[in-house]
């Protein structure tokens, strides 16, 4: 499976503060797991500190909050463990969609490519689509113990205030058909939308506008799993 690792500033900034653990060669060399169990384990706090106050930003988000609580150590591991097995299952049912594990989340992105897409200026989810969310919905209901954030995102093509209110009704076509038609509970469901503010690739081409118009989903561990990984 691709297991994509990004570092941003504020996880630069985090493990600056651990200047023993950054430096040592088998944190550099660790996979998702071992990597929650090694630097969780002296800075969890310092890390679910700045996720809690920085992820989920925008819309009606809840799931700083949830981040925010994760705890590094044995339950750092036993968290990695079981996220890592539910990406792998969403790589293996839908190889358009890119699949990354970031920390303790798992990120799913749908463009153009991958069978969740939009036209410009649409808003309805058409067949092919909600053929590649019936996959994910079933990789979703097989792990109950994980919340969801769906983030609707447009191109830049036509004014802000009207992009803002697209991408709302993007995400809300995802949510909706997630919760209506596939019985995924709607409180396990946050959704969120960003309009053209968030570009990935260049608007500037015709490729670049269309991968812009997009839709990710966010899949964490909700507190019932977070609760019984420190438990044990």
């Amino acid at each position: 499976m691709k297991k994509i690792i990004k570092i941003g500033f504020l996880t630069v900034l985090m493990l600056a503060m651990t200047l023993n653990l950054s430096g040592c060669k088998a944190t550099k060399n660790a996979n998702n797991k071992q990597k929650g169990a090694v630097i969780g384990a002296t800075s969890g706090a310092v890390l679910g500190g700045i996720l809690g106050n920085n992820v989920g930003k925008g819309g009606k988000s809840k799931e700083g909050a949830l981040i925010g609580g994760v705890l590094g150590g044995v339950a750092g591991v036993l968290i990695g463990n079981k996220m890592d097995k539910q990406a792998q299952k969403i790589e293996n049912e839908i190889p358009g969609a890119m699949v990354e594990r970031i920390e303790d989340k798992i990120i799913v992105t749908f463009d153009e490519g991958s069978g969740v897409y939009f036209g410009t200026g649409e808003k309805y989810l058409n067949t092919s689509s909600q053929s590649t969310l019936d996959k994910l919905a079933n990789v979703i209901a097989e792990y109950p113990d994980t919340n969801i954030l769906v983030e609707g995102h447009t191109d830049n093509v036509g004014s802000m205030s009207s992009n803002l209110k697209l991408s709302q009704d993007r995400a809300n076509a995802v949510t909706r058909y997630l919760d209506l038609n596939k019985g995924i509970a709607n409180n396990r469901i946050t959704t969120n939308w960003f309009g053209e503010t968030q570009p990935v690739y260049d608007n500037s081409t015709t490729s670049g506008r269309s991968k812009n118009r997009r839709v990710n989903i966010t899949i964490i561990p909700n507190e019932k799993m977070i609760r019984e990984a420190q438990n044990n």
